[in-house]
């Protein structure tokens, strides 16, 4: 370890959220300027700095110190005084202003601020209000400065000292000492890992009762993050618990559930019909169940019936009017949708879903009744409107979600509407399904429309097939498949694979056919072949755009055939040139195809949205992007919303579909691999899919059904009315 002490020149960059900068540093020992790089915290050009850490050379940008440590020292000298006052360190003083001060005060400017502030007043520009401004900021600074100094005299990293104090503020330190683990709770990027690294840092005990009930609720909620559980048999949580915090004790464990319990932040309730003993519920989990069920109930006993007769007129004209003739089973659907409160209707590709929903729609729109449409992500609403012809939102943008949390439309202020259609419902969550059913009056009737086969909902819960388990909820399951349907292989593969079968190879060739398997078992072969297909051989023999047209799939981000890897070879392949911003380890480039990683109300763009880099203004540090012909600004502080999307995963192409996609099944993935996934994305495809890899790890895929099995009591409390 190598120390550096200096003076701040410029500050190149710097991420707020982590406190990592990049900064030009004068420094006693060494010629010229040099780079220095590392978690170093809010640094203002003129500030003296003290470094530990060692030199390193970047392949691009040459000699650089990493800093380890970092101690702020602040400016002696006149000049950087003056740099440090004009850099906006200190709220309220600009360049103008730190010129008066230093006028007037000298290399005293500093201390007097420390000791007597009131002599500030003296100067122009300076009244009480802007003065009580500058005391404000220049104290945070000082005191984050001696927060950063325990951390580090701990040996904590300094990272989340702003965020710290921001939340704590002059009580940071004893905070910290009382209990370090609640920054898991409060500050967004600390989680319990880090809490815990920092505890042990700070002398807490492995045993210590707040790393106990800090470890049991850290792991309950990354079984509900991870696995979508809304329970753990209390059997597997002292025994995954214990290894997680290497504390073999159960019964010091098992005491800090049962405190837990008393303050009424778990819920241990037996589940007999569950077999599982004691099942050990986040008490939020345990009372979003319970409200789920009453509110469905209440809504089914709701009595608002429509009369039969004008019904199945008004299907009869609509099947007239759009040239249809509905099946037995699809008109059941039908008239199940409309007559019920709550209905389901569910099934696989080419069953019928999309006719049997712009039916229903279309015939309570005649009979005078208001309709509403959503699903869950902005992709399905887009196709949820073109398949019935009237607009359909996102559910947040249909409850109206508030930027402080929560809904406009919930308990308070309920829906305008009488009828509810819930397209993609499989993707529909716990959580979200609740603040749904709080918005909607009771007059209301709710339509759930999905494929029970699909991934389940990327948030905790498993309300669809909760729903359709408990017998409860009157529901009709589509298996015909029609005439059209049969002759696509994409169809008739989807429902193989969810009967746990290998798929059947085209009876067509190229380009009739729009199903392939490729066997290939070699990683860097199978790599190449995906490059080949996207980038030549699907334009060639299919016409395809690979920028807009072909979508890669894959189960996960790492590896040869995983997001990150794929993402890299194919911009290199596909938009080698151009005007490009480097951030990190991610390169964008004008033309890229990029994906919306995370809702955005205020920009109006959705998790799953597409998108394409229309331009880069580094100057305004702003990248535009395009989305449907609509351009969307992003600060260069916000690029971590959105990622490449060449390849993308399995999860994030849920509720959209693509006119062709290709996915590589490797044993690498083998963590992943279960039969729902592999279903989930073939059923993204339109017109073509292609699935390769190895068969080995196809097999693994279809006989692994662990991704529908979810540790849920929805059910059973649907079924027992509570």
């Amino acid at each position: 370890m190598y120390t550096l002490q200096g003076e701040v020149l410029s500050v190149i960059f710097h991420n707020p959220e982590n406190g990592y900068v990049i900064a030009k540093l004068h420094a006693r020992s060494e010629p010229g300027q040099c780079t220095v790089v590392g978690m170093l915290g809010e640094v203002a050009p003129g500030e003296a700095l003290k470094l530990s850490g060692e030199w390193t050379e970047h392949p691009k940008f040459g000699r650089q110190f990493r800093a380890e440590t970092c101690e702020h020292v602040l400016p002696a000298s006149l000049n950087g005084i003056r740099r440090f006052l004009e850099s906006g360190a200190v709220k309220g003083i600009g360049e103008k202003l730190a010129e008066r001060l230093i006028q007037r005060f000298g290399n005293q400017v500093l201390e007097i601020l420390d000791t007597d502030p009131e002599q500030l007043l003296d100067i122009e520009g300076i009244g009480p209000a802007k003065l009580k401004t500058i005391c404000a900021s220049w104290q945070e600074k000082r005191q984050v400065r001696g927060l950063m100094l325990f951390l580090q005299t701990h040996g904590v990293p300094t990272t989340f000292a702003h965020r710290i104090f921001r939340y704590y503020g002059t009580e940071a330190v004893r905070k910290l000492q009382e209990n370090p683990y609640d920054l898991a709770y409060h500050i967004h990027g600390i989680g319990f890992r880090t809490a815990d690294d920092m505890a042990l840092k700070l002398g807490f005990a492995p045993d210590a009762p707040q790393r106990l009930e800090s470890g049991v609720d850290y792991f309950l909620r990354q079984s509900a993050d991870t696995s979508g559980h809304m329970y753990l048999p209390q059997e597997i949580l002292l025994e995954e618990a214990a290894k997680m915090l290497a504390c073999y004790d159960l019964d010091l464990i098992t005491a800090q559930i049962q405190a837990l319990e008393a303050r009424k932040h778990l819920v241990c309730e037996p589940l007999p019909e569950k077999d599982v003993g004691m099942a050990v519920f986040l008490s939020f989990f345990y009372r979003m169940e319970r409200e789920i069920a009453s509110r469905l109930w209440a809504l089914l006993e709701h009595t608002s019936r429509l009369d039969v007769s004008k019904i199945q007129n008004a299907v009869a004209r609509e099947e007239e009017r759009l040239a249809l003739h509905l099946s037995a089973e699809q008109r059941e659907a039908v008239e199940s949708a409309c007559t019920n409160k709550v209905a389901i209707i569910t099934g696989g590709p080419g069953t019928g879903k999309t006719t049997i929903t712009r039916v229903v729609v279309r015939a309570l729109k005649a009979l005078g009744l208001k309709i509403a449409l959503a699903a869950p992500t902005g992709r399905a609403a887009k196709r949820l409107s073109e398949a019935t012809g009237f607009t359909a939102l996102t559910l947040h943008r249909l409850l109206r979600f508030q930027p402080q949390g929560g809904f406009e439309f919930n308990e308070d202020k309920k829906l305008a509407a009488d009828v509810l259609v819930v397209d993609e419902v499989s993707m529909l969550d716990a959580g979200l399904c609740l603040a749904l059913l709080r918005a909607l009056p009771l007059a209301c009737r709710l339509i759930f429309v999905g494929d029970e086969n699909q991934l389940p909902s990327v948030g905790a819960g498993n309300v669809l097939g909760d729903m359709l388990e408990s017998g409860c909820i009157p529901s009709v399951r589509l298996s015909h498949i029609y005439r059209q349907a049969r002759e696509s292989m994409i169809v008739v593969n989807a429902h193989r694979i969810n009967q746990g079968e290998f798929p059947l190879a085209s009876p067509h060739p190229p380009p009739r056919a729009d199903f392939f398997w490729v066997e290939k078992e070699n990683l860097s072969e199978l790599q190449e072949l995906i490059l080949h297909m996207v980038c030549e051989r699907m334009p060639q023999a299919y016409g395809l755009d690979p920028m807009s047209e072909v979508q890669v799939l894959t189960p996960m981000h790492k590896g040869e055939v995983g997001t990150v890897e794929l993402n890299r070879l194919l911009q290199e392949r596909l938009n080698p040139s151009g005007s490009e911003l480097q951030r990190g380890q991610r390169c964008y480039r004008v033309g890229d195809r990029i994906l919306q990683l995370r809702n955005n109300y205020d920009k109006e763009v959705f998790n799953g949205d597409l998108g394409r880099i229309a331009g880069i203004d580094r100057e305004g540090e702003l990248l535009m992007a395009e989305f449907d012909g609509r351009e969307v600004e992003y600060d260069f502080e916000d690029l971590d919303e959105i990622g490449l999307a060449y390849a993308i995963s399995v999860h994030k192409s849920q509720g959209s579909e693509y006119p062709a996609i290709i996915m590589p099944i490797v044993t690498q993935h083998y963590m992943l691999l279960q039969r729902n996934l592999i279903y989930t994305g073939l059923t993204r495809a339109r017109k073509l899919a292609v699935l390769l890899g190895s068969r080995k790890a196809m097999y693994m895929g279809l006989g692994n059904e662990r991704g529908r099995q979810r540790n849920t009591a929805l059910a059973l409390r649907l079924a027992a009315h509570l």
